[in-house]
């Protein structure tokens, strides 16, 4: 890293990563939220599966998409520069 550039305490930065990672967190929830509604509301009027079978499958997909698209993101640091990122 050069050592004339150390934005390592930017405010503007710093506002900019957290606007980014709330945006990100809110995408990640809208398409899991459309992705289980969907797929629920099609079991529940397009098959024989019906109101339960639409809200079992829902519940599980939503489940499924919580752990595997937005817990990660989540619990992200907001500093650029710190451990874990």
């Amino acid at each position: 890293m050069d050592a004339d550039f150390d934005d390592t305490h930017n405010p503007e930065l710093q506002a900019h990563e957290r606007t980014y990672h709330a945006f990100n967190v809110l995408l990640r929830w809208c398409m899991v939220l459309l992705g289980a509604s969907i797929t629920a509301l099609t079991v529940w009027f397009a098959t024989p599966g019906g109101f339960f079978g639409g809200l079992f499958t829902g519940i599980v997909l939503f489940a499924l998409g919580y752990w595997f698209v937005i817990r990660k993101e989540e619990h992200q640091p907001l500093n650029v520069w710190e451990e874990g990122r």
